[in-house]
């Protein structure tokens, strides 16, 4: 009996290996790029055409080659496993502040899992002898200046967020940010990719950190249950909080526009109790030094807190108030598709930008003052706002 057993798996394994030779080559489709950034970790995600293991090399930026000597393999892990998957997600951790590195991505092919027998196939790879490797600077609080940019409400549109980031100088970009409604909504993985991701890794986000505030969009179609797999945080959450040189950056999640008992959603949402949820993390997380010890306070949120919708009341009741008594500097927005500007005393005591579809936010920090330059599709700029650093 134990004999024909392993025949038996014997065979399987023949047939699934050839099942496999008959189709595509075994690779990665989309990707990498880098989520969670800060001064000790960052994780970078990638997808291929099938599933199996994956890893990333590592190796510091100094003169030596990839190749020089074996780097280190951090693989995708779970509960003690390495993760077979499609998607693949990899966090490094243990890094120094304010260090460059060079990264490659690994994928082999699980073709099949019996028992306690794998039979691994091809290995894909990111190209390190005919191209530079890819490469990433971990986060400096102590860093003087930054520079960042903010898009919105592309929906889709690959040649408007193209010509919105035309020019950028990435070698002195520090961190793009991407405020909600990038896509119409979520059906599919190749539409998510589509849409605006491979664009984005294209043009900056395998070596550029993007890090994404979720839209209301965002929150729509069959596939938007699994937005959260694709766009990890530091806190695991859709809200979160990071510091960058002197700015601290709080990310809310605004979720839905109307109430939750409208009929769009078909009773599969519940964001007014997820909004609570993160008005109390948000009450502690304002509390905390990296917050409190920075020049400048930004918050990212996709929707503002006004313009009359349900989504935009709620914000304005559960999270204004917090961000009020914390001392927050602006609040940057969405949304709306067009250019609105409340300064600080209508309606809050800080400053908002709600940021039109057809312009980007341009901010850095120089001489002890934030300067946002908010710019038009030709490059103009239609509004400038300066924040002086606190004491």
């Amino acid at each position: 009996m134990k004999q024909l057993h392993l025949i038996i798996s014997a065979l399987l394994l023949f047939f699934v290996s050839n099942l496999f030779s008959q189709e595509e080559t075994f690779s990665i489709t989309h990707g990498p790029y880098l989520q969670a950034l800060t001064e000790n970790e960052v994780t970078i995600v990638w997808t291929t055409n099938r599933k199996g293991i994956s890893w990333v090399e590592l190796a510091p930026d100094d003169d030596t080659h990839f190749y020089l000597t074996e780097r280190p393999r951090i693989y995708s892990e779970g509960f003690g496993f390495k993760v077979v998957d499609s998607v693949h997600v990899v966090t490094l951790t243990n890094l120094e502040p304010n260090t460059t590195y060079r990264y490659r991505i690994y994928s082999q092919e699980v073709l099949s899992h019996v028992g306690t027998k794998v039979l691994y196939g091809t290995v894909a790879a990111s190209n390190v002898y005919r191209k530079k490797p890819f490469e990433f600077a971990t986060n400096n609080p102590k860093k003087n200046d930054i520079s960042f940019l903010v898009i919105n409400d592309i929906h889709g549109n690959n040649d408007l967020m193209e010509n919105l980031l035309k020019g950028t100088d990435w070698g002195k970009t520090d961190l793009v940010f991407f405020n909600g409604d990038m896509t119409n909504d979520i059906r599919s993985e190749e539409q998510l990719f589509g849409d605006f991701l491979d664009k984005s890794v294209e043009l900056f986000a395998s070596e550029t950190p993007m890090y994404y505030a979720r839209g209301n969009h965002e929150t729509r179609g069959n596939f938007a249950t699994t937005f959260p797999r694709y766009f990890p945080t530091p806190t695991k959450q859709l809200y979160y909080m990071f510091r960058q040189g002197p700015v601290c950056f709080v990310v809310l999640d605004c979720g839905e526009d109307k109430p939750d008992s409208d009929l769009e959603y078909s009773r599969i949402v519940a964001f007014d109790r997820y909004r609570t949820q993160q008005a109390n993390w948000l009450k502690e997380a304002v509390k905390k030094d990296i917050f409190l010890d920075t020049p400048y306070r930004v918050v990212i949120v996709h929707m503002p807190p006004f313009g009359g919708w349900h989504g935009e009341q709620e914000i304005k009741d559960k999270f204004v108030p917090v961000l009020e008594k914390a001392g927050i500097d602006v609040m940057l927005c969405g949304h709306l598709h067009r250019h609105v500007f409340k300064k600080a005393g209508d309606g809050q005591n800080f400053p908002i930008i709600a940021n039109a579809n057809k312009a980007v936010i341009k901010a850095h920090t120089e001489n002890s003052v934030l300067v946002l330059d908010v710019a038009d599709e030709e490059g103009k700029v239609v509004q400038n706002l300066k924040i002086s650093a606190r004491k």
